[in-house]
């Protein structure tokens, strides 16, 4: 039952902690400086405090200095030895909580370590941050008299030597204050069902008699369920059901090749869109502004911010800065040092700064996702960009694509080849072929240049993958819902082998 008293309450509370950010904008280099200092004084009694001299370092230059980049791979060790019940590693509080994702090229899993700090003052504060945002510019919410259909992992936490590991939002569900609790359907119980088919069933059947005022998850796997709920509910749109539906907080992937779909489905142009920017290691950008793409970086979260500038990644003269030295609209790859004990980590996403007062950011793609086999140098935001404006312009819808390189035989040149399951069928007068190489020609100068009379590049291929290929795959591997997505790019094509297989 509605309860516009409730609304009014929870929205007042809320709004309360917007000075806190406005702080934090007016003055953000001193509190990266503050959480920085506040971050080796709290670990300089563990192993890794003690083996860089944490107690000495009294400024970004000793730590910089003094401290090493690591990757997954270089942590791995020290993550182990926590799993196994070892303390006071790399944190000083017990680590009882990791969350697992997609391996690296040595392990099929990454362990990333949740401490009670991190769930706190990272993980839980950013929810309520990113409801007093969206509240603060949209004074005339009413999303408290309702709830918020959520998405989570499949995967329950598993224990292991006295610790805990599991898809993040199962993490996050298991340890959710009540206050979210209270506020969120379906319940704890069904966001946790393994069985991708009985779950779904579970949610429809919970979801379609609340009020729904909110969503919140991945768009790809939102897309499904919604779809589903129309199929079960027979109605043409989300409104018919929840016609006080008002917001989709969403993150995970690139929003742009699936906003249409939302809108003819949600069936209500006054819907806002909210992205977020968030990961297993931590919580880090908030959209600012209502119809925005623009991410507010937020800085006091209990996590330090370094960048290496993607022009010279990987080179000797790799260079890495802090936040007061980034430019604008250049492609930086990101590093944090974490309450949960991550140090100078490289999380292998990259970011691009639209403004610095405040600090707003995009995300632009993955150090690793990207294609760079003939030197076209292609980041994910090309090819979502490309897929983007093809559907806009012939009125396709998508359910995933990547893109793999095919590489050159003899005197036969190399090229990409694109795989795209879409929604609906393509009309017989449009070249998808061309469209590609033509809108990606616009994206990419370095891709162009290659392209300029087949000189480097042969034209794009194109494979249309039959209806529910995708989830094929994602099934085989163990991964439907939760935070998993088909990755868009590689440099090999091992993916797209296995998709060829699948679509028969």
């Amino acid at each position: 039952m509605s309860n516009p008293f409730i609304n009014s309450i929870a929205s007042w509370f809320l709004k309360k902690r917007y000075h806190q950010i406005e702080l934090f904008i007016k003055y953000p280099n001193e509190v990266q400086n503050d959480i920085l200092l506040n971050l080796v004084n709290t670990a300089k009694d563990t192993s890794i405090g003690k083996q860089y001299d944490f107690n000495s370092i009294k400024n970004y230059h000793d730590f910089s200095n003094r401290v090493p980049v690591f990757k997954y791979e270089d942590f791995a060790e020290k993550i182990d030895r926590a799993r196994k019940g070892e303390n006071n590693i790399f944190w000083p509080s017990k680590i009882k909580w990791f969350a697992q994702s997609s391996g690296t090229t040595n392990s099929k899993s990454k362990f990333i370590p949740v401490s009670q700090e991190s769930l706190d003052e990272c993980h839980y504060a950013a929810g309520k941050d990113l409801l007093c945002l969206y509240l603060n510019n949209n004074e005339d919410s009413m999303l408290f008299t309702g709830k918020s259909l959520r998405l989570g992992g499949s995967k329950s936490p598993y224990e292991k030597n006295g610790t805990y590991y599991g898809d993040l939002s199962a993490i996050l569900i298991e340890n959710m204050p009540l206050w979210l609790e209270f506020g969120s359907t379906p319940s704890n119980k069904t966001t946790l069902i393994h069985d991708w088919e009985n779950k779904i069933k579970a949610i429809i059947d919970e979801t379609i008699p609340e009020n729904v005022t909110s969503l919140a998850g991945v768009p790809s796997w939102m897309l499904v369920v919604l779809n589903r709920i129309l199929q079960e509910s027979k109605k043409k749109t989300i409104i018919e059901i929840w016609p006080n539906l008002e917001v989709y907080f969403h993150g995970g992937v690139n929003f742009k090749p699936y906003i249409n779909q939302y809108k003819s489905i949600i069936g209500n142009d006054k819907m806002k869109y909210y992205e977020i920017y968030n990961a297993s290691e931590g919580f880090f950008a908030i959209q600012y502004e209502n119809n925005s793409n623009e991410l507010l970086l937020m800085l006091d979260y209990g996590i330090y911010y370094e960048f290496i500038p993607m022009s010279s990644y990987k080179s000797k003269e790799n260079t890495i800065i802090p936040l007061e030295e980034v430019k604008l609209n250049e492609d930086y790859a990101m590093l944090i040092s974490t309450n949960a004990g991550l140090w100078r980590y490289e999380i292998g996403d990259t970011i691009k700064f639209t403004s610095k007062c405040p600090y707003r950011i995009t995300v632009t793609g993955r150090t690793k996702h990207y294609i760079n086999v003939f030197g076209e140098e292609v980041i994910i935001e090309n090819t979502d960009n490309t897929i983007s404006k093809i559907c806009k312009k012939n009125n396709l819808e998508i359910v995933d694509y990547t893109v793999a390189p095919i590489f050159m035989k003899g005197k036969e040149k190399g090229g990409h080849e694109w795989f795209i399951e879409f929604k609906n069928s393509i009309p017989k007068n449009i070249s998808i072929e061309q469209e590609i190489d033509n809108a990606l020609k616009d994206e990419n100068s370095d891709y162009e240049a290659k392209r300029y009379k087949d000189f480097t590049l042969n034209p794009p291929k194109v494979i249309i993958g039959k209806k529910g290929v995708f989830f094929k795959w994602l099934n085989k591997k163990n991964k439907i819902g939760g935070q998993n997505k088909v990755p868009r790019l590689a440099n090999n094509r091992d993916l797209i082998e296995e998709l060829i297989k699948l679509n028969g």
